[in-house]
């Protein structure tokens, strides 16, 4: 089993990435093979709607949306990390996670998935809230912990000084663990996933 963990920061080894670390390292001690990917600092654009994704499955724009795409069939589970940006995640997490779910959300279907945000201070339940939207679009089921998945502080060290937070992230990694143990011991007692029903779309002006 293998969970992948987005660092959505535009510092690589930020915040950000000092949480989603405490629940990577929770994953592994419970036996899940963790990954952390960093989006990067080069800035992420939003999708086009080109529809050139459903000729091919990638996205047009041919940047880390489609390294993403490439490691879905081997992942069991995702968690997206962002610091919070006038209480929202940041451009960054926004733009590739627009195109990713638009063009390969099929293949992250009733995969569980955790948002975990970073601030200063505020802002936190409004960007997790924008998170969690993508997972519940998505017939993923969402992970939590026992709090909010999120840790304050202004560097790395103030947030691994957040006890709270830090026991927050290690319990949230335990629970994805149990929960991709769970599935699995479904699967391999017989128990089916639910069928896809088909796609109802209806319009309120026509």
């Amino acid at each position: 089993m293998k969970v992948l963990l987005l660092n959505g920061s535009p510092h690589e080894k930020g915040c950000t990435y000092t949480a989603l670390s405490e629940a990577a390292a929770a994953l592994e001690a419970s036996g899940v093979e963790a990954e952390i990917l960093w989006l990067g600092a080069s800035p992420a654009t939003g999708c086009l709607g080109c529809g050139g994704c459903r000729r091919t499955g990638l996205c047009v724009r041919g940047d880390i949306v489609n390294d993403i795409i490439a490691r879905l069939d081997g992942i069991d589970g995702l968690v997206v990390g962002s610091p919070v940006h006038y209480a929202a995640a940041s451009g960054q997490v926004t733009g590739v996670l627009d195109r990713l779910f638009f063009a390969a959300g099929g293949k992250l279907r009733l995969k569980p998935g955790a948002a975990v945000v970073s601030a200063r201070r505020g802002g936190t339940t409004a960007a997790l809230d924008q998170l969690n939207k993508y997972f519940t679009i998505n017939q993923m089921p969402v992970v939590s912990s026992r709090y909010w998945n999120m840790v304050h502080g202004n560097t790395p060290e103030e947030v691994r000084r957040d006890e709270e937070g830090m026991s927050v992230m290690r319990t949230l990694g335990r629970n994805m663990a149990w929960l991709l143990k769970s599935i699995a011991a479904g699967k391999a007692a017989g128990l089916e996933p639910p069928a896809a029903e088909p796609p109802v779309k209806t319009n309120f002006i026509r």
